[in-house]
């Protein structure tokens, strides 16, 4: 685990970044947590007293990452851009279960299920993440409903997510 500190930023106009706060880590920093390597890898750890898990550092190029901050992580250090924060942080290489209720209900669609199952994980986990971000129950029944129509129509995530609801 490393322990730094860092200044929260922001992104002015930077194409598919634009407006995300984040955290610089620097390369000497990240070659601590994964030597040698330069794709995006998961890690674990607090923002000042905010724990957090599952989230991705976004290489930036000659070593360098950054740590996007997500609404959650900017509401649980309650700190804005320009803020001096403490960053602890490990590589996370514990696998996210998919979403049990999800999985549940595909059981009751084997057509859907079949498809689903036949995705790279990486893709379930768009689903998966997609649930498990409801609030209410209500629109995590709605939200598994339209995967299941999805997998049985051949849609893709995208293709899902513009379904008129």
């Amino acid at each position: 685990m490393i322990k730094f500190t860092a200044v929260i930023k922001k992104f002015g106009s930077k194409g598919e970044k634009t407006g995300w706060t984040y955290i610089d880590i620097p390369a000497h920093l990240s070659a601590e947590l994964k030597p040698q390597y330069k794709k995006a890898y998961r890690v674990r750890g607090k923002i000042e007293d905010h724990d957090f898990r599952w989230v991705s550092l976004v290489p930036m190029g000659e070593g360098d990452y950054i740590l996007a901050l997500n609404a959650k992580m900017r509401k649980g250090i309650k700190k804005k851009e320009g803020a001096m924060v403490t960053v602890l942080l490990e590589e996370d290489d514990e696998e996210k279960e998919l979403n049990e209720t999800l999985m549940d209900c595909l059981e009751d669609a084997p057509l859907a299920q079949q498809k689903f199952l036949a995705m790279p994980r990486s893709h379930q986990m768009y689903y998966s993440n997609w649930i498990e971000s409801c609030k209410t129950d209500k629109t995590k029944a709605k939200r598994i409903m339209l995967v299941i129509q999805a997998m049985e129509q051949n849609m893709s995530f995208a293709e899902m997510l513009s379904i008129p609801k």
